[in-house]
């Protein structure tokens, strides 16, 4: 059974950073899709990075461009992101996502339903 688990979560004041971690059981060449969604509050899910790890394709949304930056480490199963410069609306639940190379679904790096894992989340607040 694919678990992935996050980590990193807190609070942070604006202009601080947090590094976010997600530890994937088992061997995350797995997966070839793997991202970062998050919710604030009253709001809907949004794509906020992913990766191809077969090619390393890079993708951000707008927002965090410049500040936040994706990674994995495939000798230790994780899926990183670094967060910078934060700021308020950085603020919500932070989930990992990834797509089974197998058995994972369709749709662009964004959208939800390109991805069949999910972690539990963890929570990110940043105050003013």
């Amino acid at each position: 059974q694919v678990q992935l688990q996050e980590s990193g979560g807190g609070s942070v004041q604006a202009g601080g950073s947090l590094r976010l971690s997600c530890a994937a059981s088992g061997d995350i060449n797995r997966f070839d899709w793997m991202g970062w969604f998050r919710q604030a509050p009253g709001k809907e899910r949004e794509a906020v990075a992913s990766i191809y790890t077969e090619g390393g394709g890079i993708n951000y949304v707008g927002s965090v461009k410049g500040r936040f930056t994706i990674s994995q480490d495939k000798a230790k199963n994780t899926l990183n992101l670094q967060m910078n410069r934060m700021k308020p609306e950085d603020t919500g639940m932070y989930y990992c996502a990834a797509r089974g190379v197998n058995d994972g679904g369709t749709g662009a790096w964004y959208t939800e339903t390109l991805y069949n894992y999910w972690g539990q989340g963890t929570q990110v607040t940043v105050s003013s």
